[in-house]
């Protein structure tokens, strides 16, 4: 197989993955702060992941992913200020902490099925590692913290080449930390948070610094090295943690096993999803997320091919006229893969040699290979599997075989979906199937009788039920919800 070849934002440059482990992958991403639902730029981040994963697990190794759930320590500025993301949502809502974070997890976890993201090895919950986070605290502060009366800090003069993840003295990485009072430097950022006097907090823990809770950069070095050891293989996350949140675990990971020591091999991170209406903004109200796309009338999946068609480092920008062409090009893959599996089914047999036929598909499987070996090049992967179900002439067996081959990595379900899977009733339609079923019927017949006037008329009052009808639509459908 061709070597994999990863980008790695810790030294800006493409580099061959080689396992820590021989046979084994141990990655880790970061998970959602759960005090509200993630839009659907978040989720980006997680398609992401879960295609390096399948990309890894594709290569032959035997995949460890872990993906976090903070459920503690996100403060509203990722720069160390404001209050605890959870505990507020938490006094706005009036409910019990705990409940809010179980039930935007379950919302995270049903918008992680929905887009077909396989599930990781391990869901690390942060209060589950909050006794580890205070002990790893502990092995590290005496040469590396420093304490005030807010809690105790990390001196980030102690590390070697803090903030080169972020390039921060060329980039301007530290542009969003503010400094504090007390602070050393600009950068020092808190790994445990004292509960100020006078106030109780629903999450807080005992430790040596005062009642409390940890920082949140503290969680994800502590359930890595739990759950993967040090080093592990890749990191991921959101390009905005390449700022402030990757290169303060980076430090403490250094503090607590040497200056050479970043903790992971690769740090990997997804651009941005750009939407130019400003809902994705969680404070937006409606903001978006994959819900409102299912609401609107978009499967999840067309969503997933979107993330798909674009470059995990490039920028990607969010239109529902690019998700409808996305949720076009989906069905013409489902259509497409149904009718070889039908072929297949009917044990249709193709003339020619069968080796010929493999010979065919395997040069495509060959093509998509270097595709996603190439820094997971999933849009060339793309066009590589439109060609195989566009091929003429070759063996249905080859085809299918071909086709699960390369969907195992792009997550597609193409042997799964029905074209009907793909036709989602809008939550504001005022029109069942079945009445637009019985109106284009009753158009047809009128159609066939050359009665275009009463055709018209059942045309236009479908349309103005948000029913478009889609007369010679070459991808066989007759109508959809436009709501």
């Amino acid at each position: 197989m061709t070597e994999l070849r990863l980008f790695n934002s810790l030294t800006r440059q493409l580099e061959i993955f080689t396992p820590v482990h021989a046979g084994e992958a141990r990655v880790y991403t970061c998970g959602p702060t759960v005090y509200n639902y993630p839009h659907i730029g978040n989720m980006r981040a997680y398609v992401f992941a879960d295609t390096l994963g399948r990309v890894l697990s594709y290569k032959g190794y035997k995949l460890t992913h872990v993906i976090n759930i903070t459920d503690v320590g996100h403060l509203t500025d990722d720069a160390d200020t404001g209050e605890d993301k959870m505990e507020k949502m938490a006094a706005e809502k009036a409910q019990s902490i705990w409940d809010i974070a179980r039930h935007y997890t379950e919302a995270y976890w049903a918008d992680i099925k929905a887009l077909n993201i396989r599930q990781p090895a391990h869901w690390s919950i942060a209060t589950d590692y909050v006794p580890a986070m205070i002990a790893y605290a502990a092995s590290i502060a005496a040469k590396h913290c420093y304490e005030l009366d807010s809690g105790l800090y990390f001196d980030t003069s102690t590390v070697a080449h803090y903030g080169a993840l972020a390039r921060a003295k060329t980039e301007d990485g530290e542009g969003r930390i503010e400094q504090v009072d007390g602070k050393r430097n600009a950068a020092d950022f808190a790994i445990w948070r004292k509960t100020p006097a006078g106030e109780t907090r629903q999450m807080e823990w005992d430790s040596p610094w005062g009642k409390g809770a940890p920082g949140w950069h503290l969680e994800c070095s502590v359930m890595s090295e739990a759950l993967l050891g040090l080093p592990f293989d890749i990191h991921t996350g959101g390009i905005d943690h390449r700022e402030i949140h990757h290169p303060n675990e980076i430090a403490q990971n250094q503090a607590r096993c040497g200056s050479e020591h970043s903790g992971a091999r690769f740090w990997m991170h997804n651009n941005f999803l750009i939407e130019r209406s400003g809902k994705m903004s969680k404070s937006s109200g409606e903001f978006l997320r994959v819900q409102l796309l299912i609401d609107k009338g978009f499967h999840p999946l067309a969503y997933r091919l979107m993330c798909l068609q674009a470059h995990y480092r490039s920028e990607l920008e969010f239109s529902w006229e690019g998700l409808q062409a996305a949720l076009v090009r989906l069905k013409r893959m489902v259509m497409a893969n149904r009718k070889w599996a039908d072929h297949l089914k009917e044990g249709r047999m193709t003339p020619g040699d069968s080796w010929e036929h493999e010979q065919v598909t395997n040069a495509l499987v060959a093509n998509f290979n270097m595709a996603v070996s190439s820094d997971l090049n999933t849009a060339d992967a793309l066009t590589v599997l439109e060609a195989t179900l566009a091929l003429k002439g070759t063996a249905p067996e080859c085809i299918v075989t071909a086709v699960d081959h390369m969907d195992g990595v792009m997550g597609l379900n193409l042997g799964r979906l029905q074209r009907t899977d793909l036709r989602i009733r809008p939550k504001a339609a005022i029109i069942t199937e079945d009445e637009i079923e019985t109106a284009l019927a009753a158009r047809k017949e009128a159609r066939a009788a050359k009665d275009f006037a009463k055709s018209d008329i059942i045309r236009d009052d479908l349309i103005a039920k948000g029913v478009e009808v889609m007369d010679g639509d070459p991808l066989g459908w007759d109508w959809r919800l436009d709501i």
